[in-house]
């Protein structure tokens, strides 16, 4: 039996609290040659794409900005299409919402990078709840938890129908009839629903993919089943083998009530990655980054996020609080999911860790944030890759820096190779498209309406 091939993706690191800024060798986050370094990186790499996040709106803490991470960022397209020119197979994949967009907009924004890119397109498809976020558009937050993804159903059903609203041959070759567009090879959507109604013949032709790979980031019920149903690939986050392989069997396991298959959906988690010439050493390099990010001010600020009151009289290199958190002021930072039901039992664990272990307050922050990554030399990160995958609790990973742009050189020039060695890893592309290098089919289509039925084309 072959073995299992592994995916990579690169994230590009920017906005968020694994990024370390004040390293002299970080560079700007929003300058077009950070972009294109990473980007340039992966893809002689052979990696199978270029991952942004998004970002609607700086976050706050206690009614400030919170600048002790990197603050603002460039819009998502835009990035992605002028990566588009300065690459030629990397897959470019971006954070939009479906929360505060509309169908139309989406649907031919993601077709024209399609087109631009030749076939590299993917949506990485997820909602907004809160109204803090929703302040800045003018449907505000607005939508309850489930009927995000109502919504957000709908959107990528209204989607599919403007992008399968054209044939792929619908311009007919040059001097071969007396119009540009093959007779009925565009025709009308009518959709008309609770969130939508969209009505007319979309202005942009169908991509070479057909459909962006859809990409979909939510870990709750509603969002596995949005991904085994609607999705491509599963972004995800899992600190240990065995979470991943429960995750990977349970939204797997939910395809076959979609008439899908196991390889119709690929499930990456993001995970950090630190080297070292020898164990020893990439462990070190690992404790001095979780430094690096969990500085004396940012301990106090994560702990004040849990206790709803002001601790900027602690020292951080102190013990914890002994007074509880107040419930009704853990959302004292804005911007950033947390989701502590029960503030009091958590302060109350973690102060328990903090004695048993005999950690500061900065020490437990480091720890409890601690989402694992992979540490090691170049050989034994290669080999719990390769494990992991192989084991399925995953189809590999989106490999987040901690440097901009340049925290990925080591992964591309050391990790990789040894990956092709396996034998599980390209050594090359075997097609132009993102659907190619991540193995996918090709995108559903509807049934195909009479040439001249132009009432309606919808499902």
């Amino acid at each position: 039996m072959s073995r299992r091939q592994v995916h990579l993706g690169a994230h590009f690191p920017g906005v968020n609290s694994t990024t370390v800024w004040t390293d002299p060798r970080s560079r700007s986050q929003v300058d077009l040659s950070s972009f294109e370094h990473l980007a340039r990186t992966a893809e002689e790499a052979r990696l199978d794409f270029f991952f942004l996040a998004e970002g609607l709106r700086l976050r706050e803490h206690k009614g400030e900005l919170f600048d002790l991470d990197v603050v603002g960022r460039p819009d998502t397209l835009p990035v992605l299409a002028a990566l588009a020119a300065v690459t030629e197979r990397l897959g470019l994949v971006g954070t939009i919402t479906t929360t505060f967009n509309e169908p139309y907009e989406l649907a031919r924004q993601w077709a024209t990078l399609d087109l631009l890119s030749r076939g590299r397109a993917g949506w990485n498809v997820v909602t907004s709840s809160d109204a803090f976020h929703g302040a800045n558009f003018r449907r505000g937050g607005f939508l309850p938890h489930a009927e995000r993804y109502t919504r957000a159903a709908e959107l990528l059903d209204v989607a599919r129908q403007l992008w399968d609203a054209w044939d792929d041959d619908a311009v007919a070759a040059a001097g071969a009839g007396e119009t540009f567009l093959r007779p009925g090879a565009v025709r009308p959507v009518d959709h008309r629903g609770r969130q939508f109604t969209v009505r007319g013949e979309p202005g942009t032709p169908r991509g070479p993919q057909g459909h962006p790979v859809l990409f979909q980031a939510g870990d709750s019920a509603e969002g596995r089943d949005l991904a085994a149903r609607e999705a491509d690939v599963v972004f995800t986050a899992h600190s240990t083998v065995e979470a991943g392989q429960a995750f990977y069997a349970d939204v797997k396991g939910r395809l076959a009530a979609h008439g899908r298959t196991e390889d119709d959906l690929k499930v990456l988690p993001a995970v950090t990655v630190v080297l070292g010439d020898t164990e020893a050493e990439a462990r070190d390099r690992a404790r001095h980054v979780r430094e690096q990010q969990v500085t004396g001010p940012a301990a106090i600020a994560f702990l004040e996020q849990l206790w709803g009151r002001d601790l900027t009289a602690y020292d951080p290199d102190g013990p914890l609080p002994a007074e509880d958190p107040e419930p009704e002021h853990v959302s004292v930072t804005r911007g950033r999911v947390r989701h502590h039901r029960d503030p009091a039992a958590l302060a109350r664990q973690w102060r328990e860790q903090a004695a048993a272990n005999r950690w500061s307050i900065r020490e437990l922050v480091i720890a409890v944030g601690d989402r694992g990554g992979l540490v090691g030399t170049p050989s034994s990160v290669a080999r719990q890759v390769d494990e992991a995958v192989q084991c399925r609790a995953c189809d590999g990973y989106i490999l987040v820096p901690h440097l901009t742009p340049t925290g990925l050189d080591d992964v591309a020039a050391r990790v990789v190779p040894l990956l092709q060695e396996r034998g599980v890893f390209r050594a090359d592309y075997a097609g132009p498209t993102l659907r190619d290098h991540l193995g996918l089919g090709p995108a559903r289509r509807p049934t195909t309406a009479p040439a001249d039925d132009r009432r309606l084309v919808a499902r």
